[in-house]
C-alpha cells in the first residue's frame, strides 16, 4: 500500500549536503603500483527538510553507506559541506551532528553488544549524550522505547541472542530513538530480515516517521519498498548523483538511462516480452579511476562522443525531478 504524506513548507533544511566528496588512500599495496585515492562518494548535493522522507538507490559500492556515515559523524569528508537547520557541521566536534542524526545499521546483530541486557544498551546514549544517571529514569526510559517499538517490559532484562533478527532491528531502533534525534538514517534495515520481519519493520519505520514528525533517509536496494515508504528519492552511481525527485515519478517513469536500468533489472512476475529492457553490462569501473565525462558512459546503450568529455550537471526535467543526462537536454 502506497503511504501518503502531507506536503509542507518548509523555511528551513533540516540538513543540507554540498558537493560531499570522500576520498580514501589506496591500500599499502595496489595491484599495478597505482597511487590514486579510491573515490568514494565524488560531489553528492542534496536536502531533506524536517519529516520528509527520502530514498537513496544504487548499486553496492555506489558510495550510499560512506555518505551515510558522513551525515551520523562516523566519516570525515575529504571535502563539501553539511548543514545542520542551517549551521555547518565541524566535524572536529560533531556531537551535534550525533544528537540530531541517528542511524540503523543492516545487521542489528553486529550492532549490538551480545554482553549487556538490552536496556542497559537502549539507555547508553541517554548515559553518553544527555547525562542521565539516575536508574529509576533510564529504567523508565528503556521500558518506553522498547514499548515504542513493539516489544515487551520485561525484554529490557534479556540479550542480544534471546531475540530473532527481525526483534534485534526493533531494539537497534529503540536505541537510536532514545535521545529524541531529528533525522533516523536507516541503512538497508531490512536487507537481512526474512520476508514477514520486513513487512513489520517497515510498517514500523512509517509508524515512527508519521507520529513523530521523524525525517527518515531510507538507504536501499529495494526499489518496491522505496516507492512505498519515501516522498523523494536520489539515485546514485559510482559517488554521484544521477536522478533525484519525487518517488512515484523518477520510479515510474525514469529520465535517466541507469535508474531505467535499475528498474528493469527489479524481478516482476509478469513481464511483456516485447518490452524493451536496458540490461547492465559488466561491473562499474574502478572508484580508484573513474571514467571521464559521464561516470555511467561505460555501461550506458545511449552513450555518444559528448558524454566522454563532458560531467553531465542535474538538469531540471520538470514536476520537481533533476537528472545528470546529456540526453535529458536534446
Amino acid at each position: 500500500m502506497k503511504v501518503q504524506y502531507k506536503n509542507a513548507q518548509h523555511t528551513l533544511r533540516l540538513l543540507e549536503v554540498r558537493n560531499l566528496a570522500v576520498r580514501f588512500a589506496p591500500p599499502r599495496f595496489t595491484p599495478g603500483g597505482g597511487k590514486k585515492p579510491l573515490r568514494a562518494v565524488e560531489g553528492i548535493s542534496f536536502s531533506i527538510d524536517p519529516g520528509e522522507a527520502v530514498g537513496m538507490v544504487g548499486e553496492s559500492g555506489c558510495g550510499k553507506s560512506t555518505t551515510a556515515r558522513v551525515l551520523v559523524g562516523l566519516q570525515r569528508p575529504t571535502s563539501g559541506e553539511v548543514y545542520l537547520r542551517g549551521e555547518q557541521v565541524d566535524f572536529d566536534r560533531p556531537q551535534q551532528l550525533r544528537r540530531a542524526v541517528q542511524m540503523v545499521f543492516q545487521d542489528p546483530t553486529s550492532s549490538l553488544n551480545p554482553r549487556m541486557r538490552i536496556g542497559s544498551q537502549i539507555t547508553e546514549p541517554l548515559r553518553g549524550h544527555l547525562g542521565i544517571k539516575s536508574r529509576g529514569e533510564l529504567k523508565e526510559a528503556a521500558e518506553e522505547l522498547l514499548t515504542k517499538v513493539g516489544l515487551t517490559h520485561d525484554d529490557a532484562r534479556r540479550y542480544p541472542h534471546q531475540f530473532s533478527g527481525g526483534q534485534r532491528q526493533r531494539i537497534a531502533l529503540a536505541r537510536a530513538l532514545a535521545i529524541g534525534p531529528s533525522l533516523l538514517v536507516a541503512d538497508e534495515p531490512v536487507a537481512s530480515l526474512d520476508v514477514a520481519a520486513q513487512a513489520e519493520i517497515a510498517e514500523l519505520l512509517v509508524s515512527l516517521h508519521r507520529e513523530n514528525n521523524l525525517a527518515l533517509l531510507l538507504i536501499s536496494h529495494d526499489l518496491a519498498g522505496v516507492s512505498a515508504l519515501t516522498e523523494r528519492v536520489i539515485v546514485v552511481y559510482l559517488g554521484r548523483v544521477m536522478e533525484e525527485g519525487p518517488s512515484r515519478l523518477v520510479l515510474r517513469r525514469p529520465e535517466h538511462p541507469y535508474t531505467r536500468a535499475l528498474l528493469d533489472a527489479a524481478p516482476k512476475l509478469h513481464r511483456n516480452k516485447s518490452e524493451k529492457r536496458i540490461v547492465l553490462q559488466g561491473e562499474p569501473p574502478s572508484p580508484f579511476e573513474p571514467p571521464s565525462g559521464c561516470v555511467f558512459r561505460t555501461r550506458c546503450p545511449f552513450a555518444f562522443d559528448r558524454c566522454a568529455a563532458e560531467v553531465p550537471e542535474l538538469f531540471d526535467c520538470g514536476d520537481g525531478r533533476r537528472a545528470a543526462c546529456l540526453l535529458c537536454r536534446k
